[in-house]
This record gives structure tokens, sequence and C-alpha cells, in this order.
């Protein structure tokens, strides 16, 4: 049997609309104790950002919690299907740099990939996969 993405994703990933505040994403990650969110507008995947994109993008940049999303998130997303190879994920990560991308059926937001999950699922005895499957720090 061929591993997709769909065997490590996370399903129903947390997403804030595209035209919310910083301040609102910042509280939906506190909320839900998670360090990214999907940015959509409608159905679309418009963007991704984590607590760091906020910090680095926004507030270092003199921003405010007031300011949409969009100041902060990283727009060129990239996706990956679910029926996707996990191969197909590593790939796409490490040629945009990027440590976790949405996955879409159709089009259609389904879930969200880390390298941390594919590290869990497909690398067990890696360091990454170690501190991957810790619980977070509260």
């Amino acid at each position: 049997m061929t591993a997709t993405v769909a065997d490590s994703m996370t399903a129903n990933p947390r997403t804030i609309g595209a035209h919310q505040s910083v301040r609102e994403a910042a509280e939906l990650m506190k909320a839900h104790d998670i360090g990214d969110l999907v940015v959509v507008d409608g159905d679309a995947v418009v963007g991704i950002v984590t607590d760091r994109d906020i910090v680095v993008r926004c507030l270092a940049e003199g921003g405010s919690g007031d300011d949409e999303i969009g100041r902060a998130c990283s727009p060129d997303v990239v996706t990956v299907e679910s029926d996707s190879h996990v191969a197909e994920a590593v790939t796409l990560m490490r040629d945009n740099a990027v440590r976790r991308v949405p996955v879409t059926e159709g089009g259609r937001l389904v879930g969200i990939v880390s390298i941390g999950d594919l590290a869990v699922d497909h690398d067990p005895t890696s360091a990454l996969a170690d501190i991957s499957a810790e619980p977070a720090n509260t």
C-alpha cells in the first residue's frame, strides 16, 4: 500500500478569514493551543499564518493586532492533494522551504500536514519524530 498524505495529515485544520485581524488569529491560536492557521477567502486557501509570522512579519515591522491577517501570512501558499504520495509533500516542503502544507481534495481544504507529522509516521526513529511526538509545551 502506498502511503498518502491523507494518512499523515491533521483533518479539518483551523482556519481564519483573509480579512480577519492579527489579534483574532492570535486568539484562535491560543484558544486551540496551535501555532498555525490556514487563511481562507470563502472556500479558497489563500495563505497560511504561524505565530512566528505574526511576530516577524507584522509586530516587528510596526504592525498591530488590528491589521488584517494578510499582513502576516505567507501569501504564496502551496497545497497538496490528499491522495498524493508523501514523497510529493516532502518535495513541496523542501522546494518551498515550508514546514506545513494545507491538504486539499479538488481544491477544497481537508487537512494540513507538517514535516513533524511525516517524521512521526514515516521516520519514527528520527530526532524530529521524537520531538514532534512529545506533548506541546503549555
